[in-house]
């Protein structure tokens, strides 16, 4: 296992925008990929960008059967996405609640759109495309955010739907 230390907010690379990768079926790539993997499931995470660990390539992961940290969201197919293209498929938009391995004990309710088609690559270099709705929409969003520099907070509308975890859930 390779779990590597998750920047936090504040620290700049997190505010650069990623690079596409060039090269695949590398050793590099392979590693990067069970890093990002190994990093999101030893945090509980729903989904990983490589900007987070330090990173600055286009590559995120993302995926669960059961998450403790969202309990009433769908299972996400386990993805390894490089070089993601996101097109919103309709205008409808929800508003939720949002956490991020980069802004730990902290949530704040974001807009997203609820359905999307993504593609991009595998660690192969193999294209591929994939429709996602509702919360595997959302994570999809929120993990190629990163790739862009942009935080969930930076997405949120009102200031006042942002906090400290275990006050906006007491006990949870």
């Amino acid at each position: 296992m390779a779990i590597k230390a998750v920047l936090r907010m504040g620290d700049p690379r997190l505010l650069e925008v990623a690079a596409p990768v060039t090269s695949f079926d590398t050793p590099e790539l392979h590693q990067l990929v069970e890093d990002l993997m190994d990093t999101m499931r030893a945090e509980d995470g729903a989904g990983l960008a490589a900007p987070q660990i330090g990173a600055g390539l286009r590559v995120v992961v993302f995926g669960f059967d059961k998450n403790e940290r969202y309990p009433d969201a769908a299972p996400v197919p386990q993805t390894v996405l490089i070089n993601p293209l996101v097109e919103v498929l309709g205008e409808a938009c929800e508003d939720d609640w949002e956490g991020c391995l980069s802004v730990p004990g902290l949530r704040g309710v974001v807009s997203r759109f609820t359905h999307i088609r993504y593609s991009g690559y595998d660690p192969l270099g193999k294209p591929f495309e994939r429709e996602a709705r509702q919360f595997h929409a959302r994570v999809v969003q929120h993990e190629c955010d990163h790739l862009d520099g942009i935080l969930y907070p930076q997405r949120m509308s009102d200031m006042r739907r942002f906090g400290f975890t275990g006050v906006l859930q007491p006990g949870g």
